[in-house]
């Protein structure tokens, strides 16, 4: 077989793929935020490439209900209402609690360690007002320790709420960062993972979502209820939206 004839379906495919994860990242981490306005040539732009892959991408995203299409060149990312907000939670106190339960069983030492030092970027994060980064911290501690259950259709099933998720979370700060009636939640989850005890990271997680969820829940029923304007939170198109966080 010629390279000719061999190269181009592997190159085009994976040049696809990467976009979207390019993409589904960017999502996955808060880095694009509700309402905001894409356009599918800024993106093609930013990331180097033409528009096709990017239009293959945001297409997926879409059918995924990540993305929400205007018009065939211009999107918006979607904010949950209240009711989609509660029922999502819903499915991912079981999902994620399941997955958490797991990973007791499973994880390793250097993943227990590695989860501690995502947990202090968090709180260094947010004592330094670095939004973004408190907001990907969280995404990845979450992940690492869902990963660590070893499930991965289940894993697959997280990574799509979080997708729908993850921008609302740019809400949080300085707008209704995670309060608890304790210490953070985060240290109750790996406490119960140090002692292997998989009911503890269950209930750990599903507090962790109630609780440092509390205020922005609070302020999705204040936007809905008209209690509170969306022009505050609300941004315009952005011709670089997926600048990565170091």
């Amino acid at each position: 077989m010629s390279l000719t004839t061999s190269l181009p379906v592997l190159a085009r495919t994976s040049l696809n793929d990467r976009v979207y994860e390019t993409l589904r990242a960017a999502l996955l981490e808060g880095r694009l935020r509700p309402h905001q306005r894409l356009k599918i040539r800024d993106l093609a732009s930013t990331m180097g490439v033409s528009e096709t892959p990017v239009r293959e991408a945001v297409m997926q995203l879409v059918r995924e209900r990540a993305l929400t299409l205007q018009t065939s060149r211009s999107l918006t990312v979607p904010r949950l209402s209240t009711s989609q907000y509660l029922e999502l939670r819903q499915i991912r106190l079981e999902l994620e609690g399941l997955a958490a339960a797991h990973a007791a069983e499973r994880i390793s030492a250097r993943d227990i360690t590695a989860l501690a030092k995502l947990h202090e970027r968090l709180l260094k994060a947010e004592e330094t007002g670095q939004a973004a980064e408190a907001v990907r911290s969280n995404w990845h501690f979450h992940a690492r320790l869902y990963e660590a259950a070893a499930m991965p259709e289940l894993f697959h099933l997280i990574q799509g709420l979080w997708l729908r998720n993850g921008p609302l979370l740019t809400y949080l700060y300085p707008h209704a960062a995670p309060t608890y009636p304790g210490r953070h939640r985060h240290l109750d989850v790996l406490d119960a993972l140090r002692a292997r005890d998989g009911a503890r990271v269950r209930a750990a997680v599903q507090a962790d979502m109630i609780e440092g969820g509390a205020g922005l829940l609070r302020l999705l029923q204040d936007l809905d209820a008209s209690r509170l304007s969306e022009a505050p939170f609300a941004v315009g198109s952005n011709p670089d939206p997926l600048q990565a966080v170091a």
